[in-house]
């Protein structure tokens, strides 16, 4: 594990941390600077700040990946996810969703452990077997014999004892990972850097919902794979398959490691705020996005008055032409056809409405 910057406090973290938990979403966070304000991920409850005495999260992290995405980049992103959404709410616009960005921290375990484990797997290797075939072929002599190397695998069991450490083994520290992985993608971990106090800045560090604990047996699975892989290659091994050990874990040293994420939101018609979550690194933008249907149905309405304009004119017309010319005037038919485009309006008056509904549903 890599120790912590020289220059940081007695806190650990290089700066006196505050604590602060949402009374709405319950997400917990230690603050890097200023007060708690509004909570970063639900944006309906100011944070309630707690003593640091309470603080679960005492030790600061050991990697930090930062937020890289490019100006550019970003606003690119924000710009895809506000355009397109007939009749989108008055709140959802670029500039606003950009304004109100705000920078996240969310936490992994990584866990550095030792083995010492007997391990038994069949290891296989590859070999190729020369065989001929007759094939014929017609116009170009008749029959002929052709070479066919085929390659094929020998299995073998192996076995012996592994005694190694594993650094920086992964596992979810959040209830909802696998939820918020599907939603933001992967992180690329290869661009983490140990922490530096410098490189929090003003931002929110999301503390973790999953004990140590409970977070081991995601672990089990990828140490396995990596003592397989090793053992194989222990065995001079192609394949391996059929892989087994009886591993003794003598210690097990947490830290954490810190992903970037940016938080932002937009008002809906009932003016409740509608998160919008953005990968630090990727720029993949996840986020509810609604028509507002007060929008589609203000339109509608602006229709449907057109439409009364219009019918009631013809009828006008159709009566001052009936008075005055009879019933043989050109006005009459004109007043026909008004009434006609009255109706082909009104019924246009379903569009908006039928456009967002249907987007808010496919959404």
């Amino acid at each position: 594990m890599s120790s912590s910057p020289a220059n940081q406090n007695s806190s650990g973290w290089g700066f006196q941390p505050q604590f602060a938990v949402c009374p709405r979403c319950s997400w917990r966070y230690l603050l890097s600077s200023g007060s708690a304000g509004v909570c970063p991920n639900c944006f309906q409850a100011d944070l309630d700040q707690l003593s640091a005495e309470n603080l679960p999260q005492d030790t600061p992290p050991e990697l930090l990946v930062p937020h890289s995405l490019p100006q550019d980049r970003m606003a690119s992103q924000v710009q895809g996810f506000a355009s397109g959404i007939p009749f989108a709410p008055a709140d959802l616009t670029p500039s606003n969703l950009a304004g109100r960005l705000q920078r996240v921290f969310l936490p992994v375990w990584l866990v550095d452990v030792s083995v010492q484990a007997g391990w038994q797997l069949e290891a296989g290797f590859n070999y190729q077997v020369v065989s001929h075939q007759e094939r014929y072929k017609d116009g170009a002599g008749g029959w002929r014999t052709q070479e066919v190397k085929e390659t094929r695998v020998r299995w073998e069991p192996r076995l012996g004892r592994l005694e190694r450490s594993y650094a920086n083994l992964v596992a979810p520290a959040l209830e909802e990972h696998a939820r918020l992985r599907d939603r933001l993608g992967d992180f690329d971990v290869s661009a983490a850097h140990p922490y530096q106090t410098e490189q929090m800045g003003k931002a929110y560090v999301r503390l973790p919902d999953r004990s140590q604990d409970d977070a081991w047996p995601d672990v089990v699975p990828g140490l396995q794979s990596a003592a397989a892989v090793e053992c194989g290659q222990a065995a001079g091994a192609d394949l391996v398959r059929d892989f087994r050990w009886t591993p003794e874990i003598s210690s097990r040293s947490w830290t954490l490691m810190l992903l970037p994420v940016y938080s932002t939101y937009y008002l809906d018609d009932e003016r409740k705020p509608q998160p919008v979550y953005i990968n630090g690194q990727s720029g993949r933008v996840s986020g509810v996005r609604r028509a507002s249907l007060k929008r589609a149905q203000r339109t509608a309405w602006i229709i449907l008055a057109v439409a009364l304009c219009l019918f009631l004119a013809s009828i006008l017309i159709g009566t001052v032409g009936l008075f005055l010319f009879g019933a043989g005037a050109g006005l009459v038919p004109l007043a026909g056809i008004g009434i006609v485009a009255a109706v082909v309006v009104a019924l246009g008056a379903l569009i908006p409405l039928g456009m967002a509904w249907g987007f808010n549903r496919r959404g």
